[in-house]
């Protein structure tokens, strides 16, 4: 067999398809900011696993080269979660937004986060549907006026850093995408962490939302330097600032489910034609 060395990627290799947002959108930078980080790590493209939902920042697997995978609403961390137990050496990474994560999906949100799969979770947190035209979503503000509140947000917004340092996730953080820079190195030492790793992306609609802008996440943006010693405080320091914060709020190292389960095992290549009932029930006993 002859060994194959490959040249360290680069950003053009994770080039995908040309993105149809919205000029200004935050999302740009977020996915500049993924390619970046993934390439500082030197991960190819062939060790990286994208899924998504539906929305704006869920197509954002069709703009970056690796293996991707578009699922329906609010169920893209079930597929990534069945996907890193098939095969755990790949790097699973979850792209969606505040309405696919938030809304549909919190139900999976919260199982993905107490179980400590080794994925990591990047939601676009823009506080609009922008994919269907500007409907208050889940992280919405308190009297936000849009076409399904013409009187104002009645509810109050969705806490998705809370929600996950309550319900046991090992990396939790919050980045802004109008700092690439700062963006990127949160998302490095996500992909990075072994455990489930929430990033929340306060990614800007310049479209739909007037009121959760670049100049007001500037303005009201307040920084975390360095990781909280604990989830009581990280919460707290969240609350305080109504969610304005800018940094990694906690880490915690504790085994990851895969190694909970014993699942260590590497894909393999199997000669092509029908599996043989040896290999199946070779395979079937490293589950066992």
């Amino acid at each position: 067999m002859v060994s194959v060395e490959l040249k360290k990627p680069t950003l053009k290799d994770y080039k995908g398809d040309q993105p149809t947002w919205c000029p200004g959108c935050g999302h740009f930078s977020v996915m500049a900011g993924l390619q970046r980080a993934l390439v500082n790590l030197g991960l190819h493209p062939h060790e990286v696993i994208i899924v998504s939902g539906i929305g704006c920042s869920s197509k954002l697997p069709e703009y970056t080269r690796a293996y991707g995978f578009h699922t329906i609403h609010g169920r893209a961390l079930p597929v990534a979660q069945g996907a890193k137990l098939a095969a755990p050496e790949m790097h699973v990474i979850v792209t969606g937004g505040d309405g696919d994560g938030y809304g549909i999906g919190a139900g999976h949100f919260v199982h993905a986060v107490r179980r400590n799969m080794d994925i990591t979770y990047l939601v676009m947190d823009n506080s609009i549907y922008g994919l269907t035209k500007g409907q208050t979503s889940p992280t919405s503000p308190h009297n936000f006026v849009s076409k399904t509140t013409v009187k104002g947000n009645k509810e109050y917004p969705m806490d998705g850093l809370s929600i996950a340092l309550a319900n046991g996730a090992t990396f939790v953080a919050q980045a802004f995408s109008g700092d690439v820079k700062r963006m990127t190195e949160i998302i490095e030492a996500a992909i990075k962490h072994k455990g489930f790793s929430l990033v929340n992306v306060l990614s800007p609609c310049v479209t739909y939302n007037k009121v959760n802008t670049y100049d007001f996440y500037r303005e009201h943006l307040v920084d975390v330097p360095e990781p909280l010693p604990t989830r009581e405080e990280a919460i707290r320091v969240v609350k305080e600032h109504g969610g304005h914060v800018h940094g990694i709020l906690y880490v915690e190292k504790r085994p990851d489910f895969q190694t909970l389960l014993g699942i260590d095992w590497k894909m393999r290549d199997i000669a092509a034609g029908p599996m043989d009932e040896a290999t199946i029930r070779e395979i079937e006993a490293e589950f066992m």
